[in-house]
């Protein structure tokens, strides 16, 4: 089942921005944040910018809709190390029927360290692919509450 159709999208509404110190788990031998954890953080980042709509995760998985990952992708710029703040920018960047996209941004003191972007399809509870519902397109198109 393939959905084409795009969602338009105001760009005032779409970014939010959270801020997260650097755990000393989150580093590797060297004292720098491990690749594989900015994965970690695009996730904490997009939780909370469901969160500032007004969404909550679990209520839309007890309906019976996930935001399964399909595709996330890093381009890593610069290091970052143990209790260091960082502000991850997240940005609703595409909205379909079925999928959605969001980018981000990880700035240590105004400077980026991390680009990325994860891709996620709306799954039933039985994994298989199904419509954003109306209120939850609705949801997603609104700004911060």
């Amino acid at each position: 089942m393939a959905f084409a159709s795009i969602v338009p999208l105001n760009p005032l509404k779409l970014r939010s921005v959270v801020t997260v110190r650097v755990r000393f788990d989150e580093t590797d031998a060297m004292g720098i944040v491990h690749h594989a954890r900015y994965f970690g953080l695009f996730e904490i980042a997009r939780i909370e910018w469901l969160r500032n709509r007004g969404v909550l995760y679990a209520d839309w998985a007890a309906m019976g809709r996930h935001l399964a990952v399909v595709e996330a992708t890093g381009k890593y710029l610069q290091t970052a190390r143990f209790d260091e703040l960082l502000d991850i920018e997240t940005e609703l960047s595409e909205l379909r029927a079925a999928s959605l996209r969001f980018s981000y941004v990880i700035r240590r003191s105004g400077v980026v360290v991390t680009e990325g972007m994860t891709r996620h399809a709306c799954i039933n509870d039985d994994g298989k692919l199904c419509r954003l519902e109306d209120d939850m397109i609705a949801l997603l198109q609104n700004g911060e509450q």
